[in-house]
């Protein structure tokens, strides 16, 4: 870019650091007396003048201040190129936090819990994806002599559980052969490719285990293969209320979208790659009950293997490059506890 752009986009850095700090409009002294951008407060009122004309910056009331508009904030966004990564002590705390979970359910609700305290935004994370995960073993366990329970453990520690009624008594030896069957039939294979094995069990399988099968086979494709669940954890919601006057008369709008989890799926659904960020701004929002805020999303996963998003929800006004460093780092560790799952 011409030393001329270049200064400008230091000018609507300048804007948005200092907006982002303290929610007032950035004036051309302001700029020049915080920040050391070696020209005259009259070079900066012009090249102010230019960033308005473009449509990076607007004048929200009759003050002599600018703020970013959507268009500012993106170009900000887009020419992000260090992230300032957290400190040693911010990450071993996040290590610390995430290494004492439990289970699946635990890391997740840590990890929502962590970003939003992090950021002081709403964060929130999406159960691996069903799709995506392989059958690491199937459980049978008889509640009664004519009711089971079907689990399912999947190699990202998610577990789904049924109750099939049967109909018929079945004795522990044939729950234990059931249990033989779908585990040497189905354990290690995706999700996605189960479906044709899990049809052709019961035509497979010994007379007197065939009706067993049919249901439980039943369930197992409608349930856990044709229709599987997307599930989120979100946290910090409170934290949207902290400053209204980023959502000017649109904050019940965003709280009642963030409770449509198909919404927020959607927010969530440009993961494509486990450490690819995205950011939405804005009017890139495709919900519009959404276009006051800005999302920043990732993909979390094993190596290549994609198994779910995670992301903060906040006003436009936000520390994009504090926000994108703690969703990378947090979606980094949830990768990594889960590859050792």
């Amino acid at each position: 870019m011409a030393s001329s752009d270049e200064r400008r986009f230091e000018v609507l850095r300048a804007i948005v650091a200092d907006y982002v700090s303290n929610q007032e409009p950035v004036g051309s002294k302001a700029i020049v007396d915080r920040h050391n951008l070696g020209v005259s407060s009259a070079t900066v009122r012009n090249d102010m003048a230019a960033l308005e004309e473009e449509g990076y910056i607007t004048q929200p009331h009759t003050s002599a201040g600018r703020i970013p508009t959507d268009k500012g904030y993106r170009l900000f966004v887009d020419r992000l190129s260090d992230i300032k990564p957290l400190s040693s002590a911010e990450r071993r705390a996040i290590i610390s936090f995430l290494d004492g979970a439990l289970d699946l359910d635990d890391v997740l609700r840590r990890s929502v819990r962590l970003l939003a305290q992090l950021t002081r935004q709403v964060a929130v994370v999406q159960y691996p994806m069903m799709s995506n995960a392989t059958l690491r073993h199937l459980e049978v366990v008889p509640l009664t002599p004519a009711r089971l329970m079907l689990v399912v453990i999947t190699d990202s520690g998610r577990v789904d559980q049924r109750t099939i009624d049967l109909g018929d008594v079945l004795t522990d030896e044939h729950v234990g052969r059931i249990r033989d069957v779908l585990n040497t039939k189905l354990s290690g294979r995706r999700l996605t490719d189960a479906a044709a094995r899990v049809a052709e069990l019961p035509d497979q399988a010994p007379g007197d285990l065939r009706d067993a099968l049919v249901r439980v086979c039943t369930v197992l494709v409608e349930h856990l293969v044709e229709h599987p669940e997307e599930r989120l954890v979100l946290g910090g919601t409170a934290n949207l209320t902290r400053n209204v006057a980023d959502f000017p008369g649109s904050l019940r709008q965003v709280l009642e979208a963030l409770e449509e989890q198909v919404v927020v799926l959607k927010l969530l659904a440009a993961a494509r790659n486990p450490g690819a960020i995205t950011v939405r701004i804005g009017e890139e929002n495709e919900d519009a009950q959404m276009r006051s805020t800005s999302v920043v999303s990732i993909g979390y996963g094993k190596d290549d293997m994609l198994l779910g998003g995670m992301g903060i929800v906040g006003p436009t006004r936000m520390d994009y490059p504090g926000t994108i460093a703690a969703v990378r780092a947090v979606a980094n560790y949830v990768g990594q506890i889960l590859a050792g799952s």
